[in-house]
């Protein structure tokens, strides 16, 4: 995070001895990246935040990999995977204590996309998730529609249609949805923060950046709950790049600090407060970038006003990313670009690195004259292939690949029809 936080009570020298009201010491917890070299946070508890009194293996989500291969582009309808629990697309369902299905924003995902830095999954949600820690890496979680409550040891979030939430490595944390959720989640293999183009050497938002340090919430205050032997789920990494997932039984309930301060916590930030860099030719992808990770970076496509060149063309121009692939997920508005190629609310589409692509036929020459754009969609551009996982292929619009040729084909056939 780039810059400093204090929430609750805490001493006014770190290290030092904080009491509780009977006269016993808050137990101190340092929350750190990059082996104490980097972003951390002192958080105190009135518990004990190692006492653990069971650990067992727990049988988490896992989905078959495949590569994208032959490769071609791809267009998924998360919305198809409404309804789709624990137990479909290809989950199991084992060690849920006999549940054959779950819609919690954690174990409800449905795995998309992924390498070895990323993974992209949609989830519909109405019911809380356990308490659940990724040990692997940072998440961002874009909220399509839906609003929820994220309960952490940092303390509480709201989020709402159009929110990122930028959740650090081995937060303990549960999500309460109100309602119907829909969301987006990116789960990296490390950290994810701003880009360092937008940032000084001291870590404060430049005046060129898109967005600053008044767009962002954390936490305001502590957030308690009670409890004994409470479960926390943990995701961490395994063997050869694996998944691995752990349940922890802790002694008490591991919302128990009294305050914290520092540099690391969960944030949100709102993609309609992002604003769009623009000018008289069309800019790049770049331009909207909002995150980045560990060989990614996500992107955030807005309503803007389109170039004004008086010759300009404000649809994108044909591209080849030769190091990169290139998902996006259509989240709201008119995505001019696409028109024609069956894209809808809560579509992906998923443009590999191999594969030269652009505005659908017929979209630039309509695009002349437009004053601006009313798209909503969020970008995730990745430097490594990613696999389709079997919730992506069970919602794959398959003719979408051959839309800019005008024609469609049955897959079944193997025939070119149009």
């Amino acid at each position: 995070m780039p810059y400093y936080r204090q929430v609750g009570e805490v001493p006014r020298k770190r290290h030092t001895q904080f009491r509780q009201p009977d006269g016993s010491l808050y137990a101190e917890e340092l929350m750190g990246v990059e082996g104490f070299s980097s972003d951390a946070s002192l958080l105190y508890h009135r518990g004990i935040p190692t006492a653990i009194i069971s650990s067992e293996v727990f049988e988490g989500p896992t989905f078959a990999r495949r590569p994208n291969h032959p490769l071609k582009p791809r267009h998924f309808r998360t919305h198809e995977l409404d309804g789709a629990g624990l137990d479909g697309a290809g989950l199991d369902g084992a060690g849920l204590d006999g549940a054959v299905a779950t819609k919690d924003p954690v174990l409800g995902r449905q795995h998309l996309m992924a390498n070895a830095d990323v993974r992209i999954s949609y989830a519909v949600a109405d019911q809380p998730s356990p308490l659940y820690r990724n040990a692997i890496g940072d998440e961002c979680v874009y909220v399509e529609s839906g609003e929820a409550v994220i309960e952490t040891v940092f303390g509480t979030l709201d989020v709402s249609a159009g929110d990122y939430v930028v959740i650090p490595t081995s937060t303990t944390h549960r999500w309460v949805p109100k309602g119907e959720l829909r969301i987006l989640v990116t789960e990296a293999s490390g950290h994810i923060g701003p880009p360092k183009r937008y940032l000084s050497s001291k870590g404060q938002f430049l005046e060129h950046a898109p967005y600053c340090e008044r767009d962002l919430r954390g936490p305001a205050e502590p957030f308690s709950a009670e409890g004994e032997d409470v479960e926390v789920l943990v995701q961490h990494r395994g063997p050869g790049g694996s998944t691995l997932w752990t349940r922890y039984v802790y002694a008490h309930h591991p919302f128990d600090a009294v305050g914290w301060d520092g540099c690391l916590y969960p944030y949100v930030f709102s993609i309609h407060d992002f604003e769009p860099i623009t000018g008289r030719l069309h800019q790049p992808p770049p331009v909207h970038q909002t995150f980045e990770g560990p060989n990614f970076v996500v992107c955030s496509f807005v309503p803007r006003l389109f170039d004004y060149h008086p010759d300009g063309i404000p649809a994108p121009y044909n591209h080849a990313n030769v190091d990169s692939d290139e998902m996006i997920f259509y989240t709201g508005g008119d995505f001019m670009s696409r028109k024609g190629a069956g894209i809808e609310q809560g579509s992906i589409s998923l443009h590999p690195s191999g594969f030269t692509h652009g505005p659908q036929p017929g979209s630039v020459e309509a695009s002349i004259g437009k004053q601006a754009t009313d798209e909503l969609a969020v970008m995730v551009d990745t430097f490594r292939p990613l696999d389709l996982l079997d919730p992506a292929l069970a919602c794959e619009d398959t003719s979408y690949a051959w839309t800019w040729a005008g024609r469609t084909i049955d897959p079944e056939a193997d025939t070119t029809t149009g």
